[in-house]
C-alpha cells in the first residue's frame, strides 16, 4: 500500500492544468429515466456483510454488488449502452459502427448497446485479454479486432481505425478534442451511486472506489459529494503497476505511467482520463495503490465470505483491507463489487 493525501495545491494544480476540461456531470437523472425503459435494467443491491465488518474490525461494510448488472455482471453496463441508447433517441444509432478498445467490460457494453438499437460494434483487444472474452463479445454480434500488446496499444489502432472508416469511437477515456462521448458515458455510472445513496440507512464515513482510466470512481464520488456533501473520506484505489490518477496528482499534471502487466486487469490503464482526474482532484480525499499481493488476497477474501469477484472487481476491499488498521473502530465503509467472477 502506498497512499497519497490529497491538498489544495494538488487540487488547484490540476484544475489550472485541465481549465479547458469540463468537470463530471452529477445529473443522475436523465439516466435513470432513460434506465426505467429498458427491459434488461433493474436496480442492484447493496448490502452489508457482518462477517467483512468483524474480520476488520468495522462498524459496518456496505457492499453495492454490481456482479449482474443488467444481466452483463458489470457496472460498465451503464456506461456505453447508455451512450448509444442517447443516439437511439436522436436517431442516430441505428447502422452506425462504435469502435472501441476493451480490457473487459467497457467492450460489452458496447456490444450490447449496439446489438439492442441496430448497430455494429467493433472491439479492439489486446493481446493479453483472454479469447474467452472475445467469444463473449462475438455472441452480442460484435467484431473483434486484435491488436497491439497492451491496452493503450488497442485504444490507439481504435481511434486511427475508427477515424479511417468513417466510424463513431466509443472510448470510456476522455483527451484533448475528445470529451463529450465519454462525458456523457461517465453520467451513466451516476446511476450506480444514487441507488446507493437510497439504499443506505446511514451517511458512510469511508468510501473506497477502484480506479482504471478513473470513470467509475469519478461518477461515484462526484455523486457521493452531491448526496452527502464532505462527510466521507474518499480514496480511489489503483494497481501499484497502473497508479494513472496518483501519478497524475503528484506531478501536477496527467501523466502516462509505465508499468508491468497487472491481474487487476480491468484497472490495467496507465493513462487517466482528462475529465476523471479533473473531477477526483476536487472530490477524493486519498489516492492509493495496492500490490498484486493485496489485489489477489482481497479477492480470496470475497469469495470466503460469499461474494466471488475478480482481482479487479474486489480493488476496493483491498484498499480497505490495507487501510483498516488506521480507521476508527466504529468506521462504516461503503465498496462498490464492480464485476462478477470469470
Amino acid at each position: 500500500m502506498n497512499v497519497l493525501k490529497n491538498t489544495p495545491a494538488f487540487r488547484d494544480t490540476i484544475h489550472a492544468v485541465l481549465a479547458d476540461i469540463p468537470f463530471p456531470s452529477d445529473n443522475a437523472n436523465r439516466p435513470a429515466a432513460m434506465l426505467m425503459r429498458c427491459p434488461a435494467a433493474g436496480e442492484t443491491p447493496l448490502s452489508a456483510s457482518v462477517d467483512l465488518a468483524d474480520e476488520l474490525g468495522l462498524a459496518a461494510v456496505y457492499l453495492k454488488d454490481e456482479r449482474d448488472r443488467m444481466g452483463l455482471g458489470s457496472f460498465k453496463a451503464l456506461g456505453a449502452a447508455y451512450v448509444i441508447a442517447c443516439d437511439a433517441e436522436q436517431g442516430r444509432a441505428k447502422g452506425t459502427s462504435y469502435f472501441c478498445a476493451s480490457a473487459g467490460n467497457h467492450g460489452l457494453s458496447v456490444a450490447a448497446g449496439a446489438q439492442a438499437f441496430g448497430a455494429h460494434a467493433v472491439i479492439y483487444l489486446s493481446k493479453t485479454v483472454p479469447e474467452a472474452f472475445a467469444v463473449r463479445l462475438e455472441s452480442f454480434g460484435a467484431e473483434v479486432r486484435r491488436r497491439g500488446e497492451t491496452y493503450e496499444q488497442s485504444m490507439q489502432a481504435a481511434a486511427q481505425d475508427a477515424d479511417a472508416e468513417g466510424a463513431v469511437l466509443l472510448s470510456d477515456s476522455s483527451w484533448p478534442g475528445y470529451l463529450d462521448r465519454p462525458h456523457r458515458l461517465m453520467e451513466g455510472y451516476l446511476v450506480l451511486m444514487q441507488e446507493a445513496v437510497a439504499q443506505m440507512t446511514e451517511v458512510p464515513t469511508h468510501i473506497f472506489l477502484q480506479a482504471g482510466v478513473g470513470g467509475l470512481a469519478c461518477a461515484a464520488a462526484t455523486y457521493a459529494r452531491k448526496a452527502w456533501g464532505t462527510g466521507p473520506e474518499i480514496i480511489v484505489v489503483e494497481p501499484e503497476a497502473a497508479p494513472a490518477l496518483k501519478a497524475s496528482m503528484e506531478a501536477g499534471q496527467p501523466l502516462i505511467t509505465a508499468g508491468p502487466v497487472s491481474a487487476m486487469g480491468r484497472l490495467d490503464c496507465k493513462e487517466p482520463s482528462l475529465i476523471a482526474l479533473k473531477g477526483l482532484a476536487r472530490d477524493a480525499d486519498m489516492f492509493m495503490t495496492i500490490t498484486e499481493e493485496e489485489g489477489q488476497a482481497a479477492a480470496n477474501l470475497a469469495a470466503r465470505v460469499g461474494l466471488p469477484s475478480t482481482n479487479s472487481g474486489a480493488a476496493g476491499l483491498a484498499g480497505l483491507v490495507a487501510m483498516a488498521p488506521h480507521l476508527d473502530a466504529d468506521a462504516r465503509v461503503l465498496l462498490v463489487l464492480s464485476e462478477g467472477p470469470e
